[in-house]
């Protein structure tokens, strides 16, 4: 599921002297000239195909006859595809495109239109960039290249060692072949991750290894390249007006997007023919079905799709590795508790508890109930509250420490093989929006030494306190809704209560908590569109200065919002349902007027497994539906009105543009939505997984499909997206250890509060058969069932909580008591329904295992991170090892120029007799 293959390290390093003599392959010629002509369009030709696509980055001359009709090139079929814009005709922005298509020539773009085969009035301008323009804007991008192959070295080992390594590898040889592994045979030879990389300089091109200057840039490269050239473009006089991007919101162009290397699909086989291109080998190396236990190849990701999608699914990867452990543990805490259920002393009291008979759980309709009938919910509620779970809990703190802790080490390796070690976000580029709105104020950025726009501090902090404001409220807005579901279950309680269906009427409180989680989940769905056009309004507001800081500033509120909303009702039911009742007499009420709801008389904790089960399976199951399923349909919907356009029976081939623009656009806030899945599934597996020892193994089950589907909604369903590079996980990384540090403090809260745990170690330990024994086992729960209910005459009922029934069917005469989940004194006592002492004892108890969990959780989260470092050892003497060679390098070059010298001075008779050397 992850990707362990051997590193390939592509450290970045400073280039030396230009006369430093490194081997590298001599480049041919000039690229030949391409025919760049936009003036003609070129009506849509049915004859073009994109089936026989161009094979994996094959070196020397391609075939312009082959290239002409695989859908990738120009009409010459010399000049790749870089890029496509898609417009209309019958659009009036026609004065701002023709401006722009000018500026686009004149920075030495060239570019061809063609018309769509289905509709004349939708045009493609495909865009090639030349060499000299890729070379240009190489250099001021930094973009890094290979330029020296690397020099790898075996670590010294002892001899016990490796004795060691020959008895593990003749052990292996018994063993079946790793099933997980890719073939790689079948995996292309990525030059460069064999070989150091520097930034781009035509000065000192003849470094580089260059074979072919068509395939020197890779696809991604080019089309990143020319996706920056666009949105420095203007098309109207003025700073403001420039950008692609304010074409597409404006609607002068429909698309843009890079070309797809061609067809995910082969009529011949990947093993006996091979890859028809890199899309077509992701697909049935990654995207497939049938691959789905098999690691990604994590390098191939990256090269097709860019380092920021690359370290997603790297990071998706190592997250469900990394909770195998997880849901082993937490099933096996399942599958105690069901096999000590036949042994649970208190399931089994009440289970047999047919004369002790329970107070109404709400006002007149509902009735009096015998305890034996919660059995089935004692039992339940067993299953996930028993003795692991403690221990459960502890397990997955220290869990989440070592998942973050070891994936800053994988991170360290995937940056070192990706050549992003020394990549900073000062190299990122301004966003256009903010260059427009603060470009007449100029300041000297302190590392380039370049004058770049400046935000003043005063506006900054402005726009910020804005900005949080609208933050607040949107919490607020979550907040009153929590408050409207509250409202929800105390009224719809009593309506259970009298609802003619029996099964209904039985399990009133049931329904209601299934009712109001569905209702809830709802609300979530609806109020998930209004919080993504506060965030991008919000964010808009404040005038990030780069796209990384728009992004984090978008993805911190986008998070806030969804948390909130997502676990405010969760918080309720485990902190705050039940807790705030009162007692039978003076029960507490919603604005004077419905009784708040209590729980049910197996616990609070069934009503929160319910919960987080029902939200977590929907909440899955529909964004897993809306990731692959609607683009399905849309695709689908796409194809079926081509077939009723042009009839069934006509079979037309699409040129590789217009099979790519009839795909889904990727969202419009990249990768925001996948994070945000996995993040907010992250914080159902820790927050309250004392409560749901399941949630990893569903999580488990989730992510293995999520990493498939999402690959084949990447390869198959949506456009290519523009390949961008990022070192890290961004801003996730730090909202991820906020859930690590906030699941210790909730766990804690609901071991100590929501369940059992505290009140039964009580009881075994001062009040039970074995008070003072030093024991708390089975037998010395005997009792506590009746020890935790407290006694309530019915006569002290207020008028309105008055039931209509008097429970004269229980016995055939009134009740005169009842009981209720409390520790009260009773009716009779000096002080009537006074707490009692036990009541003190387990809330000392309670407060003591909060404060002592906590702190012994955080400290052994704190001694994981301060054991565990945060670059291998290998890895750290790799690079020790490679600045070792810089070095020797260097003085290399510096003595070869300093003998050269001497050989010339030599020449011009000028030698001196005490040169060195």
């Amino acid at each position: 599921i992850n990707n362990f293959y051997p590193p390939y390290n592509v450290f970045t390093l400073v280039l030396v002297a230009k006369d430093v003599n490194i081997l590298f392959d001599e480049l041919e010629a000039v690229s030949s000239p391409c025919k760049d002509d936009d003036s003609l369009l070129h009506p849509g030709n049915l004859t073009s195909t994109s089936d026989d696509a161009s094979r994996l980055e094959a070196g020397g001359e391609t075939v312009p006859e082959r290239n002409k009709s695989n859908g990738l090139y120009f009409r010459d079929g010399k000049c790749r595809i870089d890029y496509i814009l898609v417009y209309r005709k019958s659009n009036p922005q026609t004065e701002k495109r023709e401006v722009f298509e000018r500026n686009i020539r004149a920075e030495g773009l060239q570019m061809e239109k063609e018309s769509s085969l289905i509709n004349s009035d939708i045009i493609f301008v495909k865009l090639h960039a030349p060499w000299e323009v890729l070379g240009r804007y190489a250099e001021q991008m930094n973009v890094r290249m290979p330029f020296r192959r690397k020099i790898y070295y075996l670590p010294r080992r002892y001899k016990f060692m490796s004795r060691i390594d020959k008895q593990i590898s003749r052990f292996r040889r018994w063993l079946p072949k790793k099933p997980m592994r890719l073939d790689k045979e079948t995996l292309p030879d990525l030059e460069e991750n064999d070989c150091y990389t520097a930034p781009f300089s035509q000065q000192r091109i003849h470094h580089f290894i260059i074979h072919n200057k068509e395939t020197f840039f890779n696809n991604a490269t080019r089309s990143r390249i020319v996706h920056h050239i666009l949105q420095r473009i203007k098309y109207e006089e003025g700073k403001n007006k420039i950008g692609l991007n304010r074409l597409l919101t404006n609607g002068s162009y429909e698309a843009a997007f890079p070309l797809h290397e061609g067809s995910y699909r082969s009529k011949n086989s990947i093993r006996t023919h091979g890859a028809e291109n890199h899309r077509h080998l992701l697909y049935e190396c990654w995207a497939s079905w049938g691959v789905w236990y098999k690691y990604q190849p994590l390098d191939l990701v990256r090269r097709y799709f860019g380092e920021k999608i690359g370290l997603y699914f790297a990071w998706l990867g190592w997250y469900t590795g990394m909770l195998f452990p997880a849901a082993f543990i937490g099933l096996f805490v399942f599958l105690y508790g069901v096999t000590t259920l036949d042994h649970c002393q208190v399931s089994k009291e009440v289970c047999q508890a047919t004369d002790i008979i329970m107070c109404p759980v709400c006002d007149k309709y509902c009735p009096f109930m015998r305890l034996s009938d919660s059995c089935v919910y004692a039992k339940v509620t067993h299953l996930f509250d028993n003795g692991a779970t403690v221990f459960f809990a502890v397990f997955m703190a220290v869990w989440a420490t070592v998942f973050l802790e070891f994936w800053k080490r994988r991170r360290a390796v995937i940056a070192y093989d990706w050549d992003l070690i020394d990549w900073e976000e000062e190299e990122e580029e301004i966003r256009p929006q903010f260059e427009a709105k603060y470009s007449k104020k100029e300041r000297m950025n302190p590392i380039s030494g370049k004058p770049e726009p400046y935000q003043a501090f005063t506006d900054k902090c402005s726009r910020l306190i804005v900005s949080a404001s609208g933050i607040f409220f949107m919490i607020c807005v979550v907040i009153a809704a929590v408050f409207g579901i509250v409202i929800y279950r105390v009224v719809t309680v009593s309506t259970f209560a009298a609802f003619k269906w029996a099964l209904i009427r039985n399990n009133s409180q049931v329904a209601t908590t299934g009712t109001a989680v569905c209702i809830n989940f709802c609300i979530i769905m609806l109020l998930n569109v209004l919080y993504e056009k506060v965030a991008l309004l919000l964010t808009n507001l404040e005038q990030p200065r780069t796209e990384s800081e728009w992004e984090n500033s978008f993805t911190l509120k986008m998070f806030l919002f969804q948390f909130v909303n997502l676990n405010s009702s969760t918080f309720y039911i485990a902190f705050f349902l039940g807790r705030f009742t009162g007692h039978p007499g003076a029960y507490l009420r919603l604005i004077n007027r419905w009784r708040l709801e209590e729980c049910h008389p197996s616990g609070c904790l069934i009503d929160l497994c319910m919960q987080m089960g029902i939200i977590m399976v929907l909440k899955q199951t529909w964004n897993n539906f809306m990731e692959l399923g609607y683009p399905l349909i849309q695709n689908w919907w796409t194809r079926r009105k081509v077939r009723q356009e042009h009839g069934p029976e006509r079979k037309i081939s699409f040129p590789q543009w217009e099979k790519d623009y009839n795909l889904q656009p990727m969202n419009a806030y990249g990768l925001f939505d996948e994070y945000l899945e996995m993040i907010l599934q992250f914080g159902f597996t820790t927050i309250f997984v004392a409560a749901f020892p399941l949630a990893p193994l569903l999580a488990l089950l989730n992510n293995i499909i999520e990493i498939r589907l999402d690959a084949y909604k990447f390869v198959t369903q949506w456009r290519r997206p523009l390949a961008s590079r990022a070192k890290d996980i961004g801003i996730w990384y730090g909202i991820l250890e906020g859930i690590g540090i906030l699941s210790v403090i909730t766990n804690a809260f609901v071991i100590a509060i929501t369940s059992d745990f505290i009140p039964r170690l009580v009881y075994a330990y001062k009040y039970g058969p074995c008070a003072g024994q030093g024991e708390a086992g089975q037998k010395c729960m005997v009792g506590y069932v009746n020890a935790s209910l407290s006694v309530f005459r019915i006569s002290d009922f207020e008028n309105r909580s008055e039931p209509e029934s008097d429970g004269s069917e229980f016995s055939g005469t009134p009740l005169k008591y009842c009981r209720y989940r409390d520790y009260r004194d009773p009716p009779h006592s000096l002080v009537p329904y006074g707490y009692t002492l036990q009541f003190w004892h387990v809330l000392a108890a309670r407060l003591a295992f909060i404060i002592v969990f906590e702190h012994l959780v955080f400290c052994i989260k704190h001694l994981i991170s301060y054991l565990i470092p945060d670059l291998p050892k290998d890895l750290r003497d790799r690079m020790r090892r490679e600045k070792y060679l810089i070095q020797e390098m260097m003085y290399e070059a510096e003595l070869e120029r300093l003998q050269k010298e001497r050989k010339e001075r030599k020449k011009n008779g000028k030698a001196h007799h005490n040169e060195w050397p």
